[in-house]
C-alpha cells in the first residue's frame, strides 16, 4: 500500500496521482552503457577477466537504486489536500491543505515540455516553498489542484478570453 493510500482521511478521495518521470533513468542508463560496459569489456578481454562482472553488477545496482527511487515517490491531489512523498530510507513528505496553498509554480525546460516533465514549487500560506523536481505531468498536477480548489470554492473555472477579443467589453 502506498504512502498516499495509507494516509487518506475519512471521505478523502484521490483526484490526481503522479510520480517521478521515467527520464530519471536516462543518466544511470547512459553511465552504464558508456562507462561501465566498456570497462567490463576491457576487463573480460584482458588479464583481469575474472573481475569483469564487477562493473556489470555496479550498473545493475545503479539502475536498481533509480527504480526504487521512482517507485517510492508519490504525488497526489485529493479533494482535501496535496500530498507528496519521496524517499525510502530517508523520506520527505509534504501534506498541504488545499485552502493553505497560495501558488503552484511549474518550471519546464524545452525537453521537459517535449517529454511532459518538470519541477513544481508549491507555496503555502506564510510563504513556505516546497520544491519537487522531475515530476511527470506537472501541468496536469497544477490543473488538478486548481480544479479541486475551484470546485470547493463554488467558483466556476476561470475562463480565458478568446483570441483577438482583448477581453474588454464592447
Amino acid at each position: 500500500m502506498s504512502y498516499i493510500d495509507s494516509n487518506l482521511l475519512a471521505g478523502e478521495q484521490v483526484v490526481y496521482r503522479t510520480r517521478l518521470h521515467w527520464l530519471l533513468f536516462l543518466t544511470p542508463v547512459l553511465f552504464t552503457a558508456v562507462v561501465l560496459l566498456p570497462i567490463a569489456w576491457f576487463l573480460a578481454n584482458g588479464t583481469w577477466s575474472r573481475f569483469a562482472w564487477i562493473p556489470l553488477v555496479l550498473g545493475l545496482l545503479v539502475l536498481l537504486v533509480t527504480f526504487i527511487k521512482r517507485q517510492s515517490s508519490d504525488f497526489a491531489v485529493t479533494n482535501k489536500r496535496v500530498m507528496m512523498k519521496v524517499g525510502v530510507l530517508s523520506t520527505r513528505s509534504i501534506e498541504l491543505l488545499l485552502s493553505k496553498i497560495e501558488a503552484i509554480a511549474v518550471n519546464q525546460s524545452f525537453i521537459g515540455r517535449a517529454f511532459d516533465y518538470g519541477d513544481i514549487v508549491i507555496t503555502g500560506s506564510g510563504g513556505t516553498r516546497e520544491p519537487f523536481t522531475r515530476i511527470q505531468g506537472p501541468l496536469a498536477f497544477r490543473r488538478a489542484v486548481q480544479s479541486v480548489t475551484d470546485t470547493q470554492s463554488g467558483r466556476p473555472p476561470a475562463v480565458t478570453p478568446l483570441a483577438g477579443s482583448g477581453g474588454a467589453p464592447e
